[in-house]
């Protein structure tokens, strides 16, 4: 199923976002975790690509799996960075032939080894959705940025190339993590104040590492307001605790977004059933 088709049910959904196995050697364990937030049944899951498209063909299983096992649609992630046109060719193809209807399209991270780039035909997203709207019939996503994007200087000019992104054929955004909701509400003000009008998700992380969270907000020049880090500062040395509040903190966030009109919850599970049963259970009567 499309995630068009979700959105015209008119209600808050719940989808999670996963990640492949690195190699064979843990395949089975990514399996495994997979497929228990899978039994959760929420209304889609997002599988994402490896830098360089290192594990693309672990990723087109994984969301295979899901469909067929568990009747879950899948969202597969698709970057461009280190890919030429006859990769993106081939990997559209790949998810075709096993029934992927919806693909994320993303640049994705400029890898530390330079020499994977050498290959690649693509500089930004924008190449990569026009030749996916030129591919097929896929419902097509991409990444919006609250907080803006590192790489931008400018919060305006951020939001210019969003548009530009969703003109060339995005059916749908997702956000990047955040963690004070008033940062999405002015984002979504800005959105729509220049014309973009496409249905957007928010991006919730459950954050139950404290000290990974340090790395995750230098990547992505994610604000972390004051509550937040004290919960962290608190909670973060203990993985029990800081995992029931991780659970806690975005669940709060959730039921928030959802009291204010925000239907489209996307939760980085990680990988992590205990954390997504955790999340869903919490909201098991707003949903």
């Amino acid at each position: 199923m499309k995630i068009t088709e979700i959105l015209k049910k008119d209600k808050p959904t719940l989808s999670f976002e996963v990640f492949p196995p690195k190699s064979e050697d843990n395949y089975k364990s990514v399996e495994k975790a997979t497929g228990e937030i899978a039994k959760l049944k929420p209304d889609f899951m997002s599988i994402t690509y490896g830098a360089g498209g290192g594990t693309s063909s672990y990723t087109v299983n994984i969301a295979k799996e899901i469909q067929k096992e568990h009747g879950v649609p899948t969202l597969s992630h698709l970057t461009c960075m280190c890919s030429s046109k006859e990769d993106i060719k081939a990997q559209l193809k790949l998810l075709k032939d096993n029934d992927i209807e919806n693909v994320l399209a993303l640049r994705g991270d400029i890898p530390k080894d330079k020499s994977l780039m050498d290959k690649s035909e693509y500089t930004h997203a924008i190449e990569l959705i026009r030749d996916i709207k030129e591919s097929g019939d896929f419902c097509i996503g991409g990444a919006c940025y609250p907080d803006g994007h590192v790489e931008c200087e400018h919060k305006a000019d951020d939001i210019y190339f969003l548009k530009e992104k969703v003109d060339a054929g995005l059916d749908f955004l997702t956000t990047q993590m955040f963690f004070d909701n008033n940062v999405l509400y002015n984002f979504l003000y800005r959105i729509r104040e220049i014309g973009i009008t496409v249905p957007v998700f928010a991006g919730i992380m459950p954050v139950t590492n404290g000290k990974q969270i340090k790395r995750i907000t230098e990547l992505s020049g994610t604000y972390l307001p004051t509550r937040f880090k004290a919960i962290v500062d608190k909670f973060g040395d203990n993985p029990a605790a800081m995992t029931q509040a991780g659970i806690a903190y975005a669940t709060d966030q959730i039921i928030d977004l959802i009291a204010c009109g925000v239907n489209g919850i996307h939760v980085y599970s990680m990988n992590k059933p205990e954390v997504a049963e955790g999340i869903r259970n919490n909201l098991s009567n707003i949903l």
